[in-house]
């Protein structure tokens, strides 16, 4: 028997299911309403065409009324607003409105396909501004593009951090205007999680756009022309693009005593019905059920409301068929960067109170070895007991999406997180690792339910710093120019197994490398010698992520020159291709360049690591270099390096005056002298040399009779004779030494020690090793050592050995000179 279906909506559900139904039964009478003058267009497009990239607007239509009518004999009436529905009468209210006519129509069957609607609040100065746009269909984006051709636009203001929020500051950038984001939340991309979503701050950032988090609209004052914040501050736009977010378009559902559910939505069952038996709803109106929580939400995308439209097809015909819910996989450009998620963010499971896991890993998005390869932040979520995949979301450049659809469907068949390590994925070095990503994660999560490694997250740090934790850096000397955890020592992997008897075995040891990967070795290493040990998850890179900075982006007048750089150096350049390489590959690269050029030469280097931008400046500041180019070309990070402090002027200047010989050097050096055993004034030499230090000066401490206490590493040999008697007055380590007044049998010291650590000073010991990571020379005098019985066992490993003659030969290139 035949029956007539109404369908309220197009677009990606109502096309869907209309189109599906007709596939399924010929006889049935089908009408689709649409209140628009599109039946079903690419609104996901939308932002790409006002930036240019889609240059066709036809493009953008994928059906017109008269071709899918024709195609699927379909009833279709576009500009046609239904007023009303009457679920106990089987007929709604429909108003033509070309004509203004109203009338009634008839259904066995409905389908409502309302979608969702823009959140416009309340502001002040709203109604007066021309200059005001949001973006949901084509006409939207139609009266943007021509608010654009016909005013002289040059600052754009984009309010909302979300897929369409981000999707047209990009494009608004992409037509070369200034453009201002504003979200009230602390990060963009609310599917993510912050650390993540501080990787697209930064490329933000990058691109000149003017980011301010923690802030909303407040009002629109001078017609639209200026804008003012939460926090008072007042911006000038030219125009503004509400994108706020969305709420399901459930009017017609309220006034019909529809029910409805989360956030408003209309309330379905798996077959898509309502609590009208005719009536069903799909699409971003509907209320969906969490995949990974079971609870109810609100997801408004694509690929659900096309999955929608065709099963509603499906039940409407007899047909089993069941909807189990939304994980929320989706996916978005930022400018170079590819963000994708899949399931549960890291926010969301703790506000369910759900007990979870966490991994992050750096992999590279194919072989290393192979051209073009750049690194991906993988982040994946899982039960503590059972292994259950919550979620995973990621960030790079290339193979983003791929990884986390492997997840997503992983998660879907009900797979655990160690089952990932068995998934078989294609490989070839173009695309991916004998090891692919996913499998890492699956390797990963199998060690640390089998209590192979205990982890900890970046967002431990602060409190287990205030706590003193003991932190173990095990990373190369290089690579501490790029930041390091204050607070802890560091002891490269390759010399762990000689050192262990540095290490205390009455605390837990937080160890941490780069990325996690070596970190893990290390921690493998002390939990099988007896060390209670925990492993920085995903590295230093992941704890520096989190903690990137906004930068103040100033707009600059188009007629303003660009400032000029190295172009007058004639020099021979270097030239350095890091793509591909693993962090910390890149800043070892350029240190090894570095190190074998002349001072002016110029490093121009290509890294496919969007973190190496902030690195090589760091790296550069902490080394004597500049850095006089830092950007973005095509998906590459393009840097150049100049060998040196001065700019290329002063640099041509000085090569110049030196083929003359006639340059002359002043000393720059800082030399002290510890014959004290002292704690506070071992704590002054270390506080001066670190400062000394910091500001470029080559220091050199020359540690004598006493001061060789500050050397100790609290080893215990045997001794004999005065040498045992030394040993017995004498400190066995730096953090042992006395105070010169009150000391107090020691009450003095740990009372020192004590306001040192509330007042957030570092520790004796923690200022050594810094002042040792800074360049500090350390010399122990030989001869003191030889009168005091000191061997050279008990002194750190890195300490120099010499007499009178290296003092004064170091001394000799100081200007500054200090007897402690």
């Amino acid at each position: 028997m035949s029956k007539k279906i109404v369908i309220i909506g197009g677009v990606a559900g109502g096309a869907t299911a209309a189109t599906r139904l007709r596939r399924l039964s010929e006889e049935d009478e089908i009408v689709l309403f649409e209140k628009g003058p599109y039946i079903s267009f690419a609104n996901c497009g939308l932002p790409y065409h006002v930036g240019k990239v889609i240059k066709e607007r036809e493009d953008l239509l994928l059906q017109t009324p008269e071709g899918m009518s024709a195609q699927y004999n379909l009833d279709i009436r576009v500009l046609s607003e239904v007023l009303e529905v009457h679920p106990e009468d089987h007929k709604i209210i429909v108003k033509n409105q070309e004509t203004g006519e109203t009338y009634e129509e008839n259904f066995d069957k409905l389908i409502i396909s309302t979608g969702a609607k823009a959140i416009i609040p309340q502001i002040p100065g709203l109604s007066n501004a021309k200059n005001v746009f949001t973006l949901r269909n084509i006409p939207d984006m139609d009266k943007i593009k021509a608010h654009i051709s016909k005013f002289n636009i040059k600052t754009a203001t984009v309010i909302g951090g979300g897929f369409i929020g981000l999707e047209m500051m990009e494009n608004l950038v992409e037509l070369g205007l200034n453009v201002q984001l504003i979200e009230m939340s602390p990060q963009v991309m609310p599917n993510i999680d912050i650390e993540l979503a501080q990787m697209l701050h930064s490329q933000i950032n990058m691109h000149g756009v003017k980011l301010l988090l923690n802030n909303g609209l407040k009002s629109f004052h001078d017609n639209g022309m200026k804008i003012e914040l939460n926090d008072g501050q007042i911006l000038d736009t030219d125009m503004t693009i509400l994108s706020i977010g969305v709420v399901p378009e459930n009017s017609l559902a309220k006034d019909a005593n529809i029910e409805l559910g989360f956030k408003g939505a209309i309330k379905v069952d798996r077959q898509m019905r309502t609590n009208y038996a005719d009536i069903y709803a799909i699409g971003d109106v509907i209320e969906v059920e969490d995949a990974v929580s079971g609870l109810p939400t609100n997801i408004p995308l694509a690929w659900p409301a096309n999955r929608q439209g065709r099963l509603v097809a499906d039940v409407i015909n007899g047909m089993e068929a069941e909807y189990t819910g939304t994980q929320g996989t989706s996916v978005a450009k930022v400018f170079e960067l590819t963000v994708a998620g899949t399931g549960n963010s890291e926010r969301l499971l703790k506000s369910q109170g759900i007990e979870y896991e966490v991994i992050h890993i750096h992999p590279n998005s194919h072989a290393g070895y192979y051209p073009g390869a750049s690194p991906i932040a993988l982040k994946l979520l899982f039960g503590r007991k059972d292994g259950k995949i919550f979620g995973a979301q990621a960030v790079g450049v290339e193979g983003v999406e791929k990884r986390i659809d492997v997840i997503a469907t992983a998660m879907k068949f009900g797979a655990k997180a160690p089952d990932l390590a068995k998934i078989e994925l294609s490989y070839a070095p173009p695309y991916s690792s004998a090891k692919d990503p996913v499998n890492m994660l699956g390797y990963t999560a199998d060690n640390m339910m089998r209590e192979k490694v205990s982890t900890f997250q970046w967002s431990e740090i602060s409190d287990l710093k205030a706590a003193g934790a003991y932190f173990l850096d095990v990373r190369e000397d290089f690579e501490l120019a790029t930041g390091f955890i204050e607070g802890g020592i560091q002891i490269p992997l390759n010399q762990l197994r000689d050192r262990l008897n540095e290490l205390p075995k009455d605390q837990t040891i937080y160890v941490y490398c780069q990325v996690g990967a070596r970190g893990y070795n290390a921690a493998r290493i002390l939990m099988q010698e007896g060390f209670e040990v925990k492993n920085l998850d995903g590295g230093y890179k992941t704890y520096k992520n989190s903690k990137y900075q906004l930068r103040n982006i100033t707009f600059k007048s188009e007629n303003l020159d660009k400032p000029k750089t190295s172009q007058t150096f004639n020099g021979e350049d270097i030239e350095l291709d890091a793509c591909g390489l693993q962090c910390p590959g890149p800043i070892l690269k350029v240190k090894e360049n570095i190190d074998k050029m002349e001072l002016g030469q110029r490093l121009n280097i290509k890294a496919s690591d969007f973190g190496f931008a902030a690195d090589i400046e760091n790296w550069a500041k902490a080394t004597g270099n500049t850095v006089i180019k830092n950007e973005i070309e095509g998906n590459k990070i393009v840097a150049t390096v100049l060998k040196g402090k001065e700019n290329p002027d002063e640099v041509l200047k000085a090569l110049s005056k030196i083929s003359e010989g006639t340059m002359t050097t002043t000393p720059k050096g800082a030399t002290i002298v510890l014959f004290s055993g002292d704690l506070d004034k071992a704590l002054a030499s270390m506080i001066i040399a670190t400062g000394a230090a910091s500001f470029g000066k080559e220091v050199t401490i020359f540690c004598t009779f006493w001061g060789l206490n500050l050397l100790k590493k609290n080893v215990k040999i045997k001794k004999k004779g005065i040498a045992k008697l030394f040993d017995i007055m004498l400190p066995s380590q730096a953090n042992q030494m006395p105070i010169s007044k009150m000391n107090m049998a020691g009450m003095g010291s740990a009372m020192i020690k004590e306001v040192m650590k509330q007042k957030n000073v570092d520790a004796l010991p923690i200022m050594i090793e810094k002042a040792h990571q800074l360049g500090v020379k350390f010399v122990a005098c030989t001869m003191s050592m030889d009168i005091m019985g000191i061997d050279k066992v008990e002194l750190f490993d890195w300490v120099e050995y010499g007499g009178v003659a290296t003092f004064i030969g170091d001394s000799e290139e100081a200007n500054m000179q200090l007897f402690i």
